[in-house]
C-alpha cells in the first residue's frame, strides 16, 4: 500500500485504542463490565451493534453471496419486509426480555424455568457459540495475507509459519486488549466511533466506484449467464442451488424464532437505559444497515466485473494468477473478490476500505470474546458456585474467561479446515443452541403455561437434531440432502412442538409473568414501561397500534419508525406488482437491469449519504451521554447477575409486601459488613 493507505488505515485504530484505554476508568462494578452501566441510548446501540457486522469475514460472507446470486436474491428478500418491520417496531422479544433485567440469556432461563436449565444452557450455549466464532478470526487474518499481498509463509527462528496465522495472533491480541480494558463500556464506545468513522469511508469508496466502473460493465457480467442460473433476473434463478427463495424463507422464520437466541452480542440486550431505547436501536440499526448495504453490494458487482469484463483483462491479469496460486480450494473462492479489489482500488480508497475492516474485525471479534467469556461465568461458574464471587473477583474471573476464549479461537483457527459457505456453517452451529433455544426464549416470555419440563425437552431436541445434521454434512458432504440452513430450519420446527406439547401435558399452575416482567407492583416507577400488549384494549385501532406504535413513542420516534415501515411497504409492494408484472409480461434483461440500478445502486448510495450525518450526530451524542450516566450513577454491586427464588439479587429491597424475602439473599458476600 502507499504511504497514504497507511496513515488512512493506522490513525483512525490509533485513535479507536487510545479512547478504549481511556474508558477503563468508568469501570466499577460488575455491570458496567459486563452490561454497559445499563445507560446506553438507542443510537450508541444502533451503530456499535451494527459495526460488528463490518468486518472483514462479514463481507467475505456477502461476497460469497453475490458471486452466486448477484442481486436475485434482494428480490425475494423483500417477501419478508412487512412482517420484519412489524416485529422490528413491536420490539418482539427484545422489550420483553430488557424488561427481565438479566445479563444474558441464560440468567433469564433462571429467572423463568430453573437454576439446572440455566447451567445447561450456558454449557451449550458457550460451546455452540465458540464454534461458531473460532472460524471467524482465520478468515480474517487470511484476508488481509491476500489482500495486502503477504508471502503465504513466514519463517521465523529456522521455523515456518503460515502468515495468516501470526496475524491471526496478532489480531486477536489487539482485541483481547480492547476487550479486557473496560469491557461492554470499552467496547460499546470503541465500536461507536469505528463506526463513525466506516459510515464516512463508506462514501469515500462509493465515489471512487462508481468513477472507475459503469454500470453498463456490470451488467455485461451479470446477464452472461447460462439459463437458470441468472444473477439479474430472479425469475430465471430456479438453478441456483443454496441462495433461492427457500434460502428468505428458512431464515425469515429462523431470524424470528431465534430472535435474540444467538448470543454473540448478548451484552448490547441488556445495555440500554431503557426497554424503549433497545427497541428504537433495533429500528434505527435498520436504516443504518441500508446505507452499508451499498457498499457490500457495489465492492462485490465491482469486484466480479474486474474479473470477468473483457475491459479490464488486461489489468486483472495480475489478480488471476493471485488467485490461482492459492491452493485450497474453498480458501480460493472466498478470497477471489477480496484479490480483486486489492488490485483494482486506487490509493487511499484502498487504506479507507483496510481501516474499515480490520476495525470491523476488531468491533467483532471483541464483541464475540466478551460474550462467550461472559456467558461462560456467568451461566456456568455462577450458578455452579455456593459462594457468590466478590466484585473485583468477579471481574477477574470475567477477564480470565475472556483470555480462555481468545486462546481457543487462535488454536481453532489454526487447525480447523472449513469446507462450505461461511453462511452456512454459522447456520449450522447456531442451530445447536437455537434450535431448541429459540422456543424457550419465545415460550418464556410470551406464554405463562410454559413449563421448565418443555424447556428441557425442546432444547434437547433441537440440539440432538443439529448435531446429527452437521455429523452427517461432515461424513456424507453434498450427497446429504440438507444444508446448515435447512438443518437449523427442520431442528427448529421439531423442538417448538415437543414444547407446546410437554407444556400442554405437564403446567400444573401458571408462571407469575408480572414479576419476570417487573409490571404491575413489581414494576420500577422510575424505568417502567408498559407492553402495548397488555395494555387494555380500545375501541379506537389506528395504523400505528396495527404496527407496534404506543405510548414510548414521541413524535420523532413516531417519524422514524414510522418511515422504517412506510420504506418497507415500498419494497414489498415493488415486489408484488413485479411478480405480478412478470408472470403476465415478463421483463427483458435490459429492464431488469434498470431497475436494479436503481434498486440496488442508486437509492442506498443516497441512504447511506443521509445515514452518515444522521448517525455520526446520534452517536457523538450518545457516546457524551454514557459519559454522563457512568459519572453520576450509584455503583450497585448486587446487580451481578446472582439469581435467588426466581428473583435478581439486587431486587431484594423492592420487593411488594406480599412477597416473602429471600433466606439466602443474605449470604451473598457484599451483604455482609465485609463485602460492603
Amino acid at each position: 500500500m502507499h504511504i497514504i493507505d497507511w496513515i488512512l488505515f493506522v490513525v483512525p485504530l490509533l485513535t479507536v485504542l487510545g479512547l478504549g484505554i481511556y474508558t477503563n476508568r468508568y469501570v466499577k462494578s460488575v455491570a458496567d463490565f459486563l452490561s454497559g452501566g445499563r445507560v446506553a441510548g438507542r443510537y450508541l446501540l444502533a451503530v456499535a451493534r451494527g459495526e460488528m457486522q463490518a468486518g472483514a469475514v462479514t463481507f467475505i460472507a456477502a461476497f460469497e453471496i453475490i458471486s452466486h446470486s448477484g442481486v436475485t436474491l434482494t428480490w425475494w428478500s423483500w417477501i419478508n419486509n412487512p412482517f420484519w418491520v412489524i416485529v422490528g417496531i413491536s420490539g418482539f422479544v427484545i422489550y420483553r426480555y430488557r424488561e427481565t433485567r438479566a445479563m444474558t440469556l441464560a440468567q433469564f432461563f433462571e429467572l423463568r424455568y430453573s437454576k439446572s436449565f440455566r447451567l445447561f444452557t450456558g454449557v451449550l450455549g458457550f460451546l455452540a457459540g465458540i464454534a461458531n466464532f473460532g472460524i471467524i478470526p482465520a478468515i480474517g487474518a487470511q484476508f488481509f495475507v491476500y489482500f495486502l499481498g503477504l508471502p503465504p509463509e513466514i519463517t521465523l527462528l529456522s521455523h515456518t509459519f503460515p502468515t495468516y496465522i501470526l496475524l491471526m495472533g496478532l489480531f486477536l491480541s489487539v482485541t483481547l486488549t480492547m476487550t479486557l480494558t473496560g469491557g461492554l463500556i470499552t467496547l460499546m464506545i470503541t465500536n461507536c466511533l469505528e463506526g463513525i468513522i466506516s459510515q464516512i469511508f463508506y462514501l469515500v469508496i462509493i465515489v471512487a466506484l462508481l468513477s472507475m466502473f459503469s454500470w453498463s460493465q456490470i451488467n455485461h457480467v451479470l446477464v452472461n449467464r447460462p439459463p437458470d442460473l441468472s444473477l439479474i433476473n430472479p425469475f430465471h434463478s430456479t438453478g441456483l442451488k443454496d441462495f433461492n427463495i427457500g434460502y428468505v424463507l428458512m431464515g425469515m422464520f429462523l431470524s424470528l424464532y431465534g430472535t435474540m437466541a444467538w448470543q454473540f452480542q448478548s451484552a448490547y440486550n441488556s445495555a440500554s437505559l431503557t426497554a424503549h431505547e433497545s427497541r428504537m436501536g433495533g429500528i434505527l440499526a435498520s436504516w443504518r444497515g441500508t446505507g452499508k448495504a451499498a457498499v457490500v453490494v457495489l465492492l462485490g458487482l465491482c469486484g466480479m466485473t474486474y474479473l470477468q469484463s473483457p475491459d479490464f483483462a488486461a489489468q486483472a491479469v495480475s489478480s488471476h494468477a493471485a488467485i490461482a496460486q492459492i491452493q485450497d480450494p474453498q480458501t480460493r473462492e472466498q478470497m477471489e473478490i477480496p484479490i480483486a479489489l486489492s488490485h483494482l482500488l486506487p490509493t487511499g480508497v484502498k487504506g479507507a476500505l483496510c481501516a474499515i475492516l480490520l476495525m470491523g474485525l476488531f468491533s467483532g471479534d471483541s464483541t464475540h470474546l466478551h460474550s462467550w467469556g461472559s456467558i461462560f461465568v456467568q451461566d456456568i461458574l455462577v450458578p455452579l458456585r455456593k459462594k457468590p464471587f466478590g466484585p473485583r473477583l468477579h471481574i477477574f474471573i470475567l477477564r480470565l474467561s475472556i483470555i480462555g476464549v481468545a486462546l481457543f479461537a487462535f488454536l481453532f483457527g489454526s487447525l480447523f479446515r472449513q469446507t462450505e459457505y461461511i453462511v452456512m456453517w454459522w447456520s449450522a452451529t447456531t442451530a445447536l443452541f437455537v434450535a431448541g433455544a429459540g422456543v424457550a426464549i419465545i415460550g418464556g416470555l410470551y406464554w405463562k403455561k410454559g413449563t421448565t419440563a418443555a424447556a428441557w425437552v425442546g432444547t434437547i431436541t433441537g440440539f440432538g437434531l443439529a448435531a446429527a445434521g452437521i455429523l452427517a454434512r461432515q461424513v456424507y458432504g453434498d450427497r446429504f440432502p440438507l444444508n446448515g440452513m435447512e438443518i437449523s430450519f427442520y431442528a427448529s420446527l421439531v423442538a417448538s412442538a415437543f414444547y407446546i406439547v410437554t407444556s400442554l401435558f405437564t403446567n400444573r399452575e401458571d408462571f407469575n409473568m408480572e414479576r419476570l416482567l417487573h409490571r404491575g407492583i413489581y414494576a420500577d416507577p422510575i424505568l417502567s414501561t408498559d407492553d402495548p400488549a397488555d395494555l387494555p384494549a380500545k375501541r379506537k385501532v389506528t395504523w400505528g397500534k396495527l404496527i407496534g406504535l404506543d405510548q414510548n413513542f414521541t413524535r420523532g420516534d413516531t417519524w422514524i419508525a414510522g418511515g422504517l415501515f412506510a420504506w418497507n411497504m415500498l419494497w414489498f409492494g415493488i415486489f408484488v406488482v413485479g411478480c405480478a408484472w412478470n408472470l403476465r409480461a415478463p421483463w427483458t434483461d435490459s429492464t431488469w437491469s434498470l431497475f436494479w440500478h436503481i434498486a440496488a445502486v442508486g437509492l442506498p448510495v443516497f441512504i447511506s449519504l443521509v445515514t452518515a450525518v444522521w448517525f455520526t450526530w446520534g452517536g457523538v451524542r450518545d457516546m457524551r451521554a454514557l459519559f454522563r450516566h457512568l459519572r453520576v450513577q450509584k455503583v450497585d454491586h448486587l446487580d451481578d447477575g446472582t439469581v435467588v427464588g426466581h428473583r435478581n439479587l439486587d431486587e431484594s429491597d423492592s420487593l411488594p409486601s406480599s412477597e416473602t424475602p429471600r433466606k439466602d439473599a443474605s449470604k451473598h458476600p457484599l451483604l455482609s459488613k465485609a463485602g460492603r
